[in-house]
């Protein structure tokens, strides 16, 4: 079986930092750990069906990709060791080579174009024809020695050998793509376009001080059919293969295509493969450098990203391969899979796989190392791979053991909304991790709670037990959240009966937790006794909630002493109970009958009760009762005197004592208690009583100050003759000229303002005078149907022989001469008695 290489690999920039590796390394096993015992690995070649090794006793092994021999295709080819292996993209034929001197093309499933080319010379490099398969007629292949000769099948069934090369010295490397061929030689690079026969140019390579290029091998890659990979030494170049434009063309006799070099750089290690990974490249290196002992480093494979001439390493990884002390360069191969991003890195004694991590491998890794945001990220944001070992529910579960165990008991419960959800079963399962560390209370926030998705009714119950003992308040708070349907209440509230003898330090909060726990059972006068035990203004919740204002009488004045603005809007909102009986209850609290009678008497204008507010404002608002008094008639006048009196609210009385026609004494109160003058002239105004007038004059006469202001005041309302004449020739009045004057203006403005009117009314009397003669003058008009108003015939006749004529009077009556006489002076209608 395969074999992970974590056991082998060693420590590298990606563990170190804990960065996401790129690639997964795998061991072959199996048959080929038994191979390789026997021999060693000298070149590899790899189909998406199999993998042929070749080995250092020229003998060519078929292997499955597990490291399985696949002994019927085993072939025994050379004497010494492959040099290289070639296979076609169908993976029916395979193309050998060794220093033998010998070239085998053998078909794994038919023998039909098999070769066996004895060429005499040491043969480095092979290539098939990629289409070998596929082309019926021209079976091809090259070989590469101290020249390059392609052989085709001819008509006969005979090769043909054709030399395209022979001038530059040994082939040591050579790569067959879809239409060009690229190979190696000791000058440089040489691209070869198979279907025009022609070369688009050499590639010459530099020359390295202090280093033989000839001891190194060229490693060729095809990345796609216009993209060449070079590695050869310590320098990398990608070259593309361009199409020419058409104006060069036409000017010169120049081949269709071009090798474009687009980035050349150097790496500080010697090159022993390389390969294309998506959009960077995959290089297979040894470092430069040797041990301590003068033994070889490890080789390690590293992943790049190139931009015109410089590259920046993504990862790198130092490979254990078995026997690497011994080996150099050109002994580790590198071949790659490129449609499945499979890297086959090949040591003497040793066959590793590397290939990109997958969705599942990137997950495993963040397992790992306890990343698991980025491992639930993976699976939530999953464009559509499919991932096979992990889910979210696996890695969640994993991720809340984490916390858990590390005491971050929050980030665990909200871990648990993420990835449970509202699926009961799935929280059940994990909720018991939280009981066992008494942390229920982290993860209470974040599980379903809904009648849809609830839990089991004992999951509900064990966290508001812990609650109990351990939060007070969140306790209160569960039992206000929760639906009553998800525990069983009765439980919680025996429980609560029981922990709160011993928790003296929370009772209160204990008991509101009774007073809404006894509410979901409908046991709502307790619910209220418990809430107005604890004044708690939640209890008028409860009573809106459940429409309890029929159980509320005989709690009104607990309830005014805890919030008599919510008590009072209660009572008042349905009126479920009698104010009658509202009344008789609050009678021994006045403050609370005051309250409820000032508002009930906003929304009932009958004057019910107003016999009771009088007293209330007299005691407790005195600023409501004057207004109050002139608005109402619903009170007794006498008894509310009497408490004006009583509280000696002198505006009061003088407003009662004027309702009751007592004016005199109302304006004795005014001067001698209030000592008011402005108040008593509005009050005698207001009155217009001469008597009144001449009863504030004669307070005042003999108060110097108030005639000042009685002169100044009354001459806009009375003939100020009677306070002059009253006044003592001997006294002395402050202001007395100034006040005559202004007394003087305001009388003669009286008086122009009376003969304004009195002009005005003659005006108008003598204009309706006028107005009522013409009208009187105007003609009557007399139609056929009135009758008489003595003899009650029609006025007017067919026969009016006898009519002399007719007689009409200013009330409109009207009369034929002969029914009333010529001397009639008044109409008999309206003043029957004159005309007898």
């Amino acid at each position: 079986m395969s074999e992970s290489t974590n056991g082998y690999m060693s420590d590298s920039e990606c563990s170190e930092d804990e960065i996401e590796p790129k690639l997964k390394y795998v061991r072959l096993n199996n048959d080929l750990r038994e191979i390789l015992n026997n021999t060693s690995a000298t070149c590899i070649a790899v189909h998406t069906k199999f993998v042929c090794l070749g080995s250092h006793w020229g003998v060519i092994y078929v292997l499955d990709h597990q490291g399985n021999n696949i002994v019927s295709k085993k072939l025994k080819a050379h004497t010494v060791s492959v040099n290289q292996i070639s296979i076609d993209q169908t993976g029916e034929y395979i193309a050998t080579c060794s220093d033998d001197g010998r070239v085998f093309v053998h078909g794994l499933f038919s023998k039909e174009h098999n070769f066996n080319l004895n060429i005499g010379r040491l043969v480095k490099t092979v290539a098939l024809d990629p289409s070998f398969c596929k082309n019926p007629t021209n079976k091809r292949f090259i070989t590469g020695d101290d020249k390059l000769t392609l052989y085709e099948r001819t008509f006969l069934g005979n090769l043909r050998p054709t030399v395209l090369c022979e001038s530059e010295g040994l082939v040591r490397s050579l790569c067959w793509g879809e239409s060009f061929l690229a190979w190696s030689s000791n000058i440089g690079v040489r691209v070869y376009d198979m279907n025009a026969r022609c070369s688009l140019g050499m590639i010459k390579w530099e020359e390295h001080p202090g280093v033989s290029i000839e001891k190194f091998r060229c490693n060729l890659r095809w990345a796609d059919s216009r993209t060449l990979l070079i590695g050869w030494v310590d320098t990398v170049r990608v070259c593309v293969i361009r199409k020419r434009s058409n104006i060069e063309l036409a000017v010169r006799a120049l081949p269709e295509y071009l090798v474009d070099p687009v980035s050349t750089f150097q790496t500080e290690f010697y090159i022993s493969g390389i390969a294309p990974l998506e959009q960077q490249l995959v290089l297979l290196g040894v470092p430069k450098e040797q041990d301590e002992n003068n033994k070889s480093l490890r080789p390690q494979l590293y992943i790049v990203e190139y931009k015109d001439n410089d590259y920046s390493d993504i990862c790198t990884d130092s490979l254990t391969l078995r026997g690497y002390e011994k080996y150099s360069v050109n002994d580790y191969h590198l071949d790659v899979l490129i449609e499945e991003n499979m890297f086959f890195i090949v040591a003497p004694k040793d066959v590793v796989i590397a290939s990109p991590y997958d969705l599942d491998d990137r997950i495993q890794w963040f397992i790992q190392h306890n990343k698991f945001e980025e491992a639930l990220d993976i699976l939530m944001h999953n464009d559509g791979r499919k991932i096979h070992r992990h889910t979210v529910q696996s890695v969640g579960v994993d991720y809340l053991d984490h916390l858990l165990s590390q005491g971050m008991y929050d980030a665990a419960g909200m871990l648990g909304l993420k990835i449970f959800g509202k699926n009961p079963s799935l929280w059940e399962d994990q909720i018991y991790k939280f009981a066992r560390v008494h942390q229920l209370r982290s993860v209470s926030p974040y599980i379903p709670r809904t009648k849809e998705s609830k839990l089991n009714p004992h999951i509900y119950e064990m966290i508001l037990y812990e609650y109990l003992k351990l939060d007070a308040q969140g306790f209160v708070q569960l039992i206000k959240e929760w639906h009553p349907d998800l525990y069983n209440v009765s439980a919680v509230i025996n429980a609560v009966l029981d922990h709160i003898i011993h928790d003296d330090a929370n009772k209160d909060t204990f008991i509101e937790a009774l007073a809404i726990l006894y509410s979901y059972v409908q046991k709502y006068d307790k619910s209220l006794s418990m809430y107005l035990k604890l004044k708690h203004k939640d209890v008028f919740t409860l009573i809106q909630k459940h429409d309890l204002h029929n159980v509320i009488q005989d709690k009104l004045t607990d309830l005014m002493d805890l919030d008599y603005k919510k008590t009072v809007a209660l009572l008042l909102e349905k009126n479920n109970i009698p104010s009658e009986k509202i009344v008789a209850k609050l009678r021994a609290n006045n403050l609370h009958l005051y309250r409820f009678l000032d508002e009930y008497d906003k929304k009932n204008t009958k004057g019910k009760y107003h016999k009771e507010l009088v007293e209330l404002y007299a005691i407790f608002d005195r600023s409501k009762l004057l207004p109050f008094l002139k608005k109402s008639d619903h009170y007794p006048i006498q008894e509310a005197l009497d408490i004006c009196k009583k509280k000696k609210y002198f505006p009061e009385r003088v407003f009662l004592l004027g309702r009751m026609g007592d004016t005199k004494k109302a304006l004795d109160l005014i001067i001698n208690e209030l000592k008011d003058i402005q108040y008593a002239i509005s009050f005698c105004h207001e009155h217009d009583d001469t008597d009144l007038w001449e009863d504030l004059i004669n307070h005042c006469i003999n108060k110097p100050e108030f005639i000042t202001f009685l002169l100044q005041s009354i001459g806009s309302y009375i003939d100020p003759t009677t306070l002059i004449l009253k006044m003592k020739d001997d006294m002395e009045i402050p202001g007395l000229k100034n006040s005559l004057v202004k007394m003087l203006n305001q009388y003669n403005l009286q008086v122009s303002v009376q003969e304004g009117c009195k002009k005005i009314l003659v005006s108008d009397y003598f204009n309706l005078q006028k107005k009522l003669v013409h009208v009187r003058q105007k003609g009557t008009s007399v139609c056929g149907e009135t009758l008489c108003g003595a003899c009650h015939y029609k006025l007017i006749q067919s026969d009016m022989s006898r009519v002399t004529g007719l007689k009409m009077f200013n009330c409109r009556h009207i009369f034929h001469k002969e029914c009333v006489g010529d001397d009639t002076t008044v109409c008999v209608v309206c003043y029957p008695s004159e005309n007898k």
